[in-house]
């Protein structure tokens, strides 16, 4: 092979691995906007507890690949009713016993996810689950559940135990929706 030949197969190898690599790169970052669009705050988070982006838009990933794998379906009419009755019976119980409220006001939250379909076992994993499908509000949940802990030890104010009714309505709100009013909210 003349020198002529060698040096044109070297640039062409070169220009062939610098097209890769830009490929790849551009691949790269399209996930991370599509993974931070979709996430917002809770892939800022998960950032954070992993230490590193490439860990947590893994974890990302595998949360969306789990979530796929169950049926998450919508409340039957009546059922949603009920849930929204009792809701207004637990935010009715604050004024005379605010603790037993956030209390009322977490399992009920938890039924409705499981009867959605969300497995249920493990708060984490709870938590991760939702977040694909509710990310913009699963933050409130993680510190509505936080609080929910905090008053179990008796470390709770009145106003922090107000604060977890407020964080748990905005997930137990989206919970009870129709694929329909999510599409009306997104819309306007």
């Amino acid at each position: 092979m003349s020198t002529g030949k060698f040096i044109l197969f070297v640039v062409v190898a070169l220009v062939v691995v610098a097209v890769v690599v830009g490929v790849l790169r551009l691949r790269t970052r399209r996930r991370s906007e599509a993974l931070q669009g979709h996430f917002g705050q809770e892939y800022d988070r998960t950032v954070e507890a992993r230490g590193d982006q490439q860990t947590a838009e893994r974890d990302l990933l595998d949360r969306q690949q789990r979530r796929s794998s169950f049926q998450v379906r919508e409340l039957d009419p009546s059922r949603r009713q009920e849930f929204a009755q009792s809701w207004e019976q637990a935010k009715g119980q604050f004024v005379d016993d605010p603790t037993a409220a956030v209390t009322a006001a977490y399992a009920l939250v938890r039924t409705v996810m499981s009867e959605r379909g969300y497995p249920t076992d493990d708060f984490e994993r709870q938590a991760d689950d939702v977040s694909v499908d509710h990310p913009e509000v699963v933050g409130d949940y993680r510190e509505a559940v936080r609080i929910s802990e905090a008053s179990g030890r008796g470390e709770a104010s009145t106003e922090e135990l107000r604060e977890a009714m407020v964080r748990y309505r905005s997930l137990f709100a989206q919970l009870l929706e129709t694929d329909d009013d999510a599409e009306r909210t997104k819309e306007q």
